[in-house]
């Protein structure tokens, strides 16, 4: 059973192509130079893993790393 998930973006390998925050708005915006930033700094919310998912899964660099942790 998941009982948390936590978000890493590597920031050297995003080039800021922004299909994070396109296909999970509440979980990634962009900083001020258009590169990619979780909005959360803890866990994740239950109700935004699967946006948290399809970002990462969609992630032309694969930048984004998702850190879940078992229960």
């Amino acid at each position: 059973m998941l009982s948390a998930m936590r978000i890493r973006v590597d920031t050297d390998l995003c080039q800021g192509h922004g299909r994070c925050y396109a296909l999970a708005p509440d979980v990634f915006d962009a900083d001020d130079d258009g590169y990619c930033q979780p909005t959360h700094e803890r866990d994740v919310a239950p109700e935004l893993v699967e946006q948290s998912r399809r970002a990462h899964m969609n992630c032309p660099e694969d930048a984004i790393i998702l850190i879940e942790e078992a229960s």
